[in-house]
């Protein structure tokens, strides 16, 4: 018998993972916006907060619509399941919905192109990333992989709602025009 025991996290802590999360984002940002920096600066620093632009957003293409609505509901859901008893049947009502608003707003942005004007672009990674893991996610709740099924969706919240809360704001983009612009 071993004197080491295995925890389910062994060898990459939740701090290890979600930095290298980060730098990932940090990196696809660089690559993606990398020409538009000086510009991006200039109104970081000239940003003046409002309430939301609603005409600019009834102008919006319908994907981006959807995008934006099932996102902000998402986070909304999603916060008040991060912080509800899990396992009960208002987790497992909810935790649906929730599946249900991430695959709106992971397949809303199959047709969103904005970045890259007929094509995907690099933060197109993040939807194959939520249309492989959510299910796997699920499937492991069913399976009773409480472990694996939390980390998974921690990491789809967190990673897939903060980070990206944080690029849908970078100046020059449609969500920073609606509320800082």
């Amino acid at each position: 018998m071993s004197s080491v025991s295995q925890t389910p996290a062994a060898g990459w802590s939740f701090r290890r993972r979600f930095a290298l999360a980060l730098a990932a984002v940090a990196a696809i940002l660089a690559a993606t916006m990398g020409p538009h920096i000086r510009g991006i600066a200039y109104e970081a620093i000239h940003a003046r907060p409002h309430a939301p632009d609603l005409a600019l957003f009834a102008g919006l293409p319908a994907a981006i619509k959807l995008h934006v609505l099932g996102a902000l509901a998402a986070l909304a859901l999603g916060a008040i399941l991060m912080t509800v008893r899990k396992g009960r049947t208002f987790h497992r009502t909810a935790g649906w919905a929730w599946v249900g608003l991430v695959s709106l707003v992971a397949g809303s942005s199959l047709f969103i192109t904005t970045l890259s004007p007929g094509r995907f672009s690099l933060l197109h990674l993040v939807t194959g990333w939520t249309l492989i893991m959510l299910p796997l996610a699920v499937v492991w709740a069913r399976r009773h992989d409480v472990g694996r099924h939390r980390r998974t969706m921690m990491g789809l919240f967190y990673g897939g709602f903060a980070i990206n809360l944080f690029i849908a704001f970078i100046p020059g983009r449609t969500m920073w025009t609606m509320v800082f612009g």
